[in-house]
């Protein structure tokens, strides 16, 4: 006998190749890749500081001069008592932890009345202090630490006053193809008046660029910081390594004679496992640190 010969219609073929596709998706294994999804950490979660060490001119490390650094209703505030005067006694709290390259963004607002005898120039100002020298290496009566400070700057209901700026305290930083060595230097942005929240972000990418972010656009950039400059006193003379390349430091936030709150601070680290065989591998990092892969 002849073997039977079945025939396939176009609409067989057609439902076959459905049921093989429906079959072969269902069988596949989902996706666990997360290289792209960003892993951001919070150095302010809205409960504590235990995470910040602060330091006050002539006072020691770990001393939480008067208070002055505290948080209440979530927030990571700076608060002067209403008899308290300014004595030259700035001060700065810092994560303990420092970075090299990452994306920092911070959510803040200016608030009540500056400390007694507070600077005319310190009114509404506070600043994120990027790459800061390490606080175990403060002298005693340091007033800032050697660092870059992205300025926080408000407006005082009369006259411009940009934010983000730049000031550079035992610093100098190149502006464009030009060294720049003034300590102050105003960014592009408009004036943020009154008590609005305001969202800042830095992008640091060690010591070949750094951008000073609002709105998503940059209004200050620079690049090559140095030890040098000036304007910071009180310094331990073997930290000041004039003309060293500032690559990686800690981060601060100051105490600088006008209250201030912070909603959020968080921080993107851009440098990590940089194989793509490593289950911490994350393609936006831009800086290889392989010896965090795991596997």
């Amino acid at each position: 006998m002849k073997p039977s010969t079945k025939i396939f219609s176009g609409a067989h073929v057609a439902a076959f190749i459905l049921v093989t596709a429906f079959l072969l998706k269902a069988c596949k294994q989902p996706s666990n890749d997360t290289s792209e999804k960003e892993e951001w950490i919070t150095l302010f979660d809205g409960s504590n500081m235990n995470q910040w060490t602060p330091k006050f001119a002539g006072y020691k490390l770990g001393e939480n001069y008067k208070n002055r650094f505290q948080v209440k209703d979530s927030l990571l505030s700076v608060r002067y008592a209403k008899k308290d005067t300014f004595k030259e006694d700035f001060g700065h709290l810092y994560y303990n932890k420092k970075f090299s390259y990452y994306r920092l963004k911070a959510v803040y607002r200016f608030v009540g009345d500056q400390q007694t005898n507070g600077p005319g120039w310190a009114f509404r100002n506070n600043g994120l202090m990027l790459h800061c020298q390490d606080p175990k290496t403060l002298g005693l009566d340091q007033d800032f630490p050697i660092s870059l400070e992205l300025q926080l700057l408000g407006g005082d209901g009369e006259h411009e006053r940009t934010n983000a700026n730049l000031c550079t305290p035992g610093t100098n930083v190149v502006l464009g193809d030009t060294l720049f060595t003034p300590h102050c230097i105003n960014s592009t942005s408009k004036t943020y008046p009154g008590d609005q929240w305001v969202e800042v972000e830095a992008l640091v990418l060690g010591d070949s660029l750094i951008q000073h972010i609002l709105e998503d656009k940059v209004v200050m950039e620079y690049r090559n910081p140095t030890i040098g400059g000036g304007n910071v006193g009180g310094y331990q003379e073997a930290v000041y390594e004039e003309g060293k390349p500032v690559k990686e430091g800690y981060i601060s936030i100051q105490a600088e004679t006008h209250p201030i709150d912070f909603k959020s601070i968080e921080l993107l680290n851009l440098c990590g496992c940089m194989d793509k065989e490593a289950k911490n591998y994350k393609s936006y990092y831009v800086k290889a640190d392989n010896t965090t892969c795991v596997y």
